[in-house]
């Protein structure tokens, strides 16, 4: 069986270099869809999945960095790299404030950026890897999202896909706030009125689940989110 090959949003304008870009990235076993401005590439985020974004930062319609905050309000998480021809160190820096992974300079040696991309791909796969098999003791509870179980002592509950990766995210979060925007967009895809809704029923559910330890609680943030809080 084939591996999988990685996903690659690539936003250029200029037409000449983005078809040579997707064809030699596509010449290296991966997948690219390329979008010609800011608004295309935001619809295609928000579309499919993508393992790595590559902005250009002059853009008609939405320029690169805006395009950059809107996904990194959906995605947070995922590896972004600017092309751009604007050199200005205040450019480079607000490219990084945005949460860039690499500001590359026009013009560029395609092949020193097939060995970023390689590099920072490797490194996330890695990382995914150990979030995958991390377990959590909360209290005296004893959670592993990768077999969605819960148990106390001798009982165990399997929770629900949807209940599982909230559980995730506030034990990830462990005695910190849990923003409910990030919740809503990673686990219902948008945090719109009614999936809020949705998941206050799965904090409740969560608190009847772990509610035979004293030491755990839910907290609700008014207006915020969300704190696991787990006295030691």
């Amino acid at each position: 069986m084939d591996p999988i090959k990685p996903q690659i949003l690539l936003c250029e304008d200029d037409t000449n270099l983005g078809m040579v870009l997707k064809n030699y990235l596509e010449l290296n076993d991966y997948n690219v869809t390329l979008e010609r401005d800011g608004k295309l590439g935001l619809a295609a985020f928000q579309r499919e999945k993508f393992d790595l974004c590559l902005l250009d930062v002059m853009m008609p319609n939405m320029d690169g960095f805006t395009l950059a905050e809107e996904i990194r309000d959906v995605n947070p998480d995922v590896p972004l790299f600017f092309l751009s021809a604007k050199t200005m160190k205040d450019d480079i820096i607000q490219g990084y404030k945005l949460g860039a992974d690499d500001y590359i300079t026009k013009p560029f040696d395609s092949e020193v950026l097939l060995h970023k991309i390689k590099a920072i791909l490797k490194r996330n796969e890695e990382l995914h890897r150990e979030e995958a098999n991390a377990e959590y003791d909360l209290g005296q509870y004893h959670f592993n999202p990768r077999l969605r179980e819960l148990s106390i002592g001798d009982k165990m509950q399997t929770l629900s896909p949807k209940e599982n990766e909230l559980l995730k995210m506030l034990s990830e979060y462990k005695n910190d706030l849990l923003s409910r925007e990030i919740a809503l967009k990673k686990i219902w895809g948008s945090d719109t009125y009614f999936n809020g809704r949705s998941m206050d029923v799965y904090i409740a559910k969560l608190r009847k689940y772990l509610r035979e330890d004293p030491a755990i609680e839910i907290v609700n943030i008014h207006g915020n989110g969300f704190r696991l809080v787990v006295t030691e």
